[in-house]
């Protein structure tokens, strides 16, 4: 009980709550811009939280997101075009609702969607985030090693066909880490002579650059679009309507449910995010509708679902990265650098020795979901004013704060041009089809991967540690089945022999690390994969091929 008071007093600091609320405002009115990305905002939040205690400016990034998950839905609705990916599915029906008449109406149940999702969410990751990093305590270097990879090649795997080009960016990112001097031994690497080098990049600078300033350069190549604004309407009118959406999301309140667990395990997935869950619920509270009809033509479920997801996904993101200090998503990787510039690594120990500091993230994510419910109508009427700025002017004001950010760090004009360098390779890398996402995992992780590998073999110099312990193992299939899942996706519906060995092939081999680590429960779970696994062959023996129909 001390532990929570102690948070809670961390949180309803003056000053925190007001930093929430500027966070909050500031997340809506970035994720409502299209090319502002929630990832883009949070990382230009960083700099300046650094001056500020970790509770408070984890909090205050924490509202950022919040906020961002929120802001995508207006100008989906109201535009058609979404501000963020995580928001396209909700621009299905809200448009077309809109367009209708009833904006408010779409608006107040994509709030309150949005809502409900954030507080399932936070309620999960209290209660799954402690029992995760109980299992995490069972982690040697070997697993936490293969973990990283798992993360590695999970990302690269959702670029779909471009899975080479994702485990290129991914290794590109675990490269750049290696610039400066090793932690291990103190040796120098890459520095070519450089002070600066010898130090490695700034990690905040890379980020930035990568993943803001790419964007920015990318929003204004074509000069056309550069001079348009958002919108050219000179008066909007459009009020929330609470009441009516309330009502809708009580009846439709199974849907509301569901997509937030789809939105909560999706974030548990490396790399995955809203961009996926907005989607994947979409598409699940369509098939599960018995009149589908609607879909598309304004159907209020179509903005539940995606909506619902889309919130929920941080809770998923933030619980492996405080078990296991492994972000689930971009975001969440911006958070994992925000602790350890405040010295504090997340992992299995992170919940026991910073309660107080993870029972803040808990009541921050709770009172941030109530902050954005508050401040909606305040920033819908800002947003229809920043939707009659031009872009180009926009882009310019993004990376003047930007880069003022980056030098106040360590007021280092080398910072800038790290920026710079590294805002021209994003910039190419996205015109030749690299996503960026593995390679900001990379950037991230790369120490973690490298010290452990490190400690790994001081203790023990056999690699075959590395698949014959249980975990370590059970990673490395998960990691080579992910980098087989586009082909498999691909061919989903051919009825070809990858289709039907993919599912029960993974099962079958994953029984094997659950038996080796023993225990009841896990030797359930092994059996249980097994039957499942003889299942589906069976299921699949059973119905005809194409070419046999």
């Amino acid at each position: 009980m001390d532990i929570f008071l102690s948070a809670l007093a961390n949180i309803i600091d003056p000053a925190t709550l007001l930093f929430m609320v500027i966070g909050v405002g500031a997340g809506l009115l970035a994720g409502s811009i299209p090319g502002f990305t929630i990832a883009m905002a949070v990382v230009l939040t960083l700099p300046f939280t650094f001056s500020m205690p970790p509770a408070q400016g984890l909090a205050t990034m924490i509202s950022v997101l919040v906020g961002g998950l929120s802001g995508g839905l207006m100008s989906g609705i109201l535009t058609g075009i979404p501000g963020t990916p995580s928001s396209v599915a909700t621009t299905f029906d809200g448009f077309p609702m809109a367009r209708k008449g009833e904006a408010g109406l779409a608006l107040g149940i994509g709030v309150w969607s949005s809502f409900c999702g954030g507080i399932i969410s936070a309620a999960l990751l209290v209660l799954f985030a402690p029992q995760l990093a109980a299992v995490g305590l069972e982690f040697q270097p070997w697993d936490f090693f293969m973990l990283v990879m798992f993360a590695l090649t999970v990302t690269a795997s959702l670029a779909g066909e471009h899975l080479v080009k994702g485990l290129i960016a991914g290794a590109a990112g675990l490269l750049i880490r290696t610039v400066g001097e090793d932690d291990a031994v103190g040796v120098g690497r890459f520095d070519f002579g450089s002070d600066y080098l010898l130090t490695g990049f700034d990690f905040i600078a890379v980020l930035i650059g990568l993943f803001a300033f790419s964007q920015l350069l990318s929003d204004l190549r074509d000069p056309v679009n550069a001079r348009k604004a958002l919108s050219d309407q000179r008066r909007v009118e459009v009020r929330i309507e609470h009441r009516r959406a309330i009502k809708i999301l009580m009846q439709n309140w199974f849907d509301v449910v569901r997509s937030a667990l789809i939105g909560m395990f999706t974030g548990t997935l490396p790399g995955a995010g809203g961009s996926i869950a907005n989607i994947l619920s979409y598409d699940q509270a369509k098939k599960a509708a018995k009149d589908d009809s609607q879909f598309g033509k304004g159907d209020p479920r179509g903005i539940i679902a995606p909506e619902a997801s889309n919130n929920a996904v941080e809770g998923g993101a933030l619980t492996p990265l405080m078990a296991l200090g492994i972000p689930g998503d971009i975001t969440a990787a911006i958070m994992l650098g925000a602790l350890l510039m405040h010295d504090i690594v997340p992992g299995p120990t992170f919940i026991s020795d910073e309660p107080v500091l993870a029972y803040s993230i808990y009541i921050a994510f709770f009172l941030a979901s109530f902050i954005m419910l508050g401040m909606q109508s305040i920033v819908l009427r800002v947003f229809v004013l920043v939707t009659r700025i031009k872009a180009y002017v926009l882009a310019t004001v993004i990376l003047t704060f930007a880069t003022i950010g980056v030098f106040a760090l360590h007021n280092s004009v080398e910072d800038i041009w790290t920026l710079f360098f590294f805002g021209l390779l994003g910039f190419t890398m996205r015109q030749y089809g690299f996503p960026l996402a593995p390679m900001i995992l990379g950037v991230v992780l790369g120490d973690i991967a490298e010290l452990n590998l490190a400690r790994a073999l001081a203790i023990n110099s056999d690699p075959m540690l590395f698949i014959t312990r249980p975990w370590s193992l059970f990673f490395a299939i998960i990691a080579l089945f992910s980098t087989v899942f586009p082909l498999f996706q691909k061919q989903r519906g051919s009825g070809s022999m990858l289709e039907r060995l993919y599912s029960p092939l993974l099962l079958l081999v994953l029984s094997v690390p659950l038996f080796m680590m023993g225990g009841v429960f896990r030797t359930s779970l092994a059996v249980l994969a097994i039957l499942g696994s003889g299942y589906i062959l069976m299921r699949h023996r059973a119905k005809p091929t194409p070419s046999e129909e």
